[in-house]
């Protein structure tokens, strides 16, 4: 398959506003996949070769990942693999403990930054290290930044379902208030969300606590009650596929890819990878989080609750448009039930991790909100 440098392929499609790509940005490892080369190799595959669990190798940087280098630490042997592979990935994070559980936090900038405080928040089944270059770029910028990962997801701490936590929306809410007192954000912050369950999880939180928010920034989440579910989260609640699917090591760096028309890097695929190498707990508490998602309500409450007359804080839906998961038109139809205060930029190139495939675009559109 032909492949091309995100920056060769960005620069040929979108050559009038080459000049503003950030450095950065050209130095992107990542490839762009070539579309017309992958329908044309699916289109010769039989329908009896598709298996309800093709997503396991069907994935760029993990056939990368699984072939037999010459170094040992990478040659199958797994506690090796996780010992080469351990320290990768806490860019600008520490332990905090809030409550009785240990949260992974990733913190930028001065508390006493003159622009404020932002809190990124991730969606399942990613982590904050997809915020890893906003966070650099918006604390040079003058504000102070927190990205965590939700409890049971990333480097977090990973508490037994049913025993230890239950996984549920309102366990979710009660832990990240404690989080905030933890952390010390006491007064009116700017949040930033992205992506599925603990992400809209993110936006009832915001809800609920409309006064708490200075301004809300929405990447790319389910906006709308037709808003349509990947294959993946339907796998996980089906009983028995659910659990052979959630304890995929490759899940969480696949659905990145799956969502983008970019490859993911091997060292940043190692660290999307890593939580479901280093245990099954990870993959338990994403089952968990899936099947306790009340999905359908879930996204008509988003839906109804951030319309006219019911929310009235500063919002901006950054959405890139080539997502592979959900249209542009849940950012569009969500933005028309409250168009004096919802409003929507589209982010060329980049698709439903925004963050991870062009921050310096999501950079751009926080900057100039905020």
């Amino acid at each position: 398959m032909a492949t091309f440098t995100r920056a060769g392929a960005m620069a040929s499609l979108f050559c009038s506003s080459a000049m503003h790509c950030n450095s950065s940005a050209i130095q992107k490892q990542r490839v762009l996949l070539c579309k017309a080369s992958a329908a044309s190799e699916d289109s010769s595959k039989s329908e009896s070769s598709k298996s309800l669990f093709n997503f396991v190798t069907d994935n760029p940087s993990s056939r990368s990942a699984i072939q037999l280098p010459s170094t040992p630490a990478q040659d199958g042997n797994l506690g090796q693999m996780i010992t080469e592979i351990e320290s990768k990935g806490r860019d600008f994070g520490s332990y905090k403990r809030a409550g009785e559980y240990s949260w992974f936090v990733r913190e930028t900038g001065s508390p006493d930054a003159k622009n404020g405080t932002i809190i990124f928040l991730h969606g399942a089944p990613t982590q904050s290290y997809s915020y890893r270059v906003v966070l650099e770029k918006m604390a040079e910028a003058g504000y102070h930044c927190y990205a965590p990962d939700w409890i049971g997801y990333g480097f977090s701490e990973r508490p037994q379902p049913v025993y230890d936590f239950s996984y549920t929306e309102e366990a979710y809410h009660e832990e990240f208030d404690k989080l905030l007192k933890r952390i010390g954000v006491d007064t009116p912050f700017f949040l930033v969300t992205q992506g599925f369950i603990v992400g809209s999880y993110a936006l009832t939180w915001a809800l609920k606590h409309s006064d708490r928010v200075a301004k809300l920034v929405v990447l790319n989440s389910p906006l709308t009650s037709s808003a349509p579910l990947p294959g993946v989260f339907q796998q996980m609640r089906l009983p028995l596929v659910g659990e052979f699917t959630c304890q995929n090591a490759m899940l969480a760096e696949r659905f990145v890819e799956g969502g983008s028309t970019y490859v993911l890097d091997l060292n940043d695929a190692d660290v999307y990878r890593l939580p479901y190498l280093d245990s099954s707990d990870p993959g338990f508490a994403l089952l968990e989080s899936t099947r306790k998602a009340p999905l359908k309500d879930l996204t008509t409450r988003i839906e109804t609750g951030f319309a006219s007359g019911r929310w009235n804080v500063p919002t901006l839906v950054a959405w890139g448009v080539t997502d592979k998961y959900l249209p542009t038109s849940e950012a569009e139809n969500f933005a028309k039930r409250n168009a004096d205060v919802i409003q929507v930029q589209l982010l060329e190139g980049a698709g439903h991790l925004p963050q991870e495939d062009w921050p310096e675009k999501v950079v751009e559109a926080l900057t100039k909100f905020l």
